[in-house]
């Protein structure tokens, strides 16, 4: 016997989504999902953690040039503290994407 559901219930069924967890904890997002946040595949996500053991997804957005990244690495221009490997590899791959503008 298939359950009815109330308007109510298909709205808040269309707003969320339930996914499965790996053994290794890892949970893949679903194409929708990714699609809603606006993130394009090698792209990256940001969580912020919330009270009550909830989280806020967003999509990664890179800030800063390509001018000013390069400017950091030959000391024109300083920065509080040096960037990581994983920052470097962003700015680049976003500067490359045509995401950073020249200022």
């Amino acid at each position: 016997m298939k359950k009815h559901l109330t308007l109510e219930d298909r709205a808040k069924e269309a707003l969320m989504a339930s996914l499965a967890v790996t053994v290794k904890g890892q949970v893949t997002l679903k194409r929708d999902l990714l699609q809603h946040l606006g993130i394009k595949p090698g792209e990256r996500v940001e969580f912020e953690k919330l009270p009550g053991g909830e989280l806020k997804v967003r999509a990664a957005r890179p800030s800063g040039t390509i001018d000013g990244f390069i400017h950091a690495l030959d000391g024109k221009v300083k920065l509080k503290k040096p960037l990581s490997i994983e920052e470097m590899n962003d700015i680049i791959a976003a500067g490359w994407a045509g995401e950073l503008g020249d200022e």
